[in-house]
């Protein structure tokens, strides 16, 4: 059973928890806004562009410039699933996003979570 739900959420709705998870760990907005721009494409003015649109996650990564060909690389749990197993694109562009926030919560450096 697939849950569509999330696919139909406003991405504007979840990311000032996005910004809210990294600042509490002492980490910045503008690192968010990076890793979503790093795995996206969008630009800054792009992005904020998305936000205000209040776009749905599917439309949000339907509509995103590229997703990075590194993205691949990130790998491990989230939400109880590993990501790179993940057979849905969609679900999974999610979860990457998901993993990398997580990963910047928890201290990781950029060049790290950037996969550099």
């Amino acid at each position: 059973m697939t849950n569509t739900k999330i696919f139909t959420l406003s991405f504007a709705s979840v990311y000032p928890f996005y910004i809210q998870k990294a600042e509490k760990k002492g980490r910045t907005k503008q690192e968010v806004d990076d890793i979503i721009c790093w795995l996206t494409g969008y630009d800054q003015q792009t992005l904020q562009s998305q936000i205000d649109q209040a776009n749905d996650f599917e439309t949000f990564f339907a509509q995103a410039p590229r997703m990075n060909p590194h993205a691949s690389k990130i790998t491990g749990i989230i939400c109880g699933c590993r990501v790179e197993e993940i057979e849905d694109k969609r679900m999974q562009n999610i979860r990457y996003l998901d993993k990398l926030v997580d990963e910047l919560a928890k201290g990781k450096p950029m060049e790290k979570i950037l996969r550099k």
